[in-house]
């Protein structure tokens, strides 16, 4: 598990971009009060997620509109077909954890 940030630095319903490792990561405080970790581009565009919209648990591509599940990585809206990186994520005395082993099984 690689630290990232405190937990305040992530306000709900908002996500962040992290270089973990060489790895892009999206960091989202989800509206569920939960912290996700998904890779930070869309499967559809090579785009950012990370300068898209929360909703619920859910992370809206900012270009072209596709939702992505936080807990699964699954595409849940168009144009998206192929699933994103889901990385575990750890609390730990206030600051946040992400384990670079999908937890989906999805590779970028």
């Amino acid at each position: 598990m690689i630290r990232i940030c405190s937990t305040e630095d992530v306000p709900k319903g908002t996500a962040i971009s992290a270089d973990v490792d060489g790895t892009q990561i999206a960091l989202v405080h989800g509206e569920d009060g939960e912290f996700y970790a998904v890779y930070d581009e869309c499967s559809h565009a090579a785009v950012a997620l990370s300068e898209g919209e929360v909703e619920g648990c859910t992370l809206e591509c900012w270009l072209h509109g596709s939702r992505f599940d936080l807990r699964t990585g699954e595409p849940t809206g168009l144009p998206a077909t192929e699933p994103v990186p889901v990385y575990p994520v750890e609390i730990r005395d206030g600051d946040i954890y992400v384990d670079l082993t999908p937890s989906n099984g999805v590779t970028r």
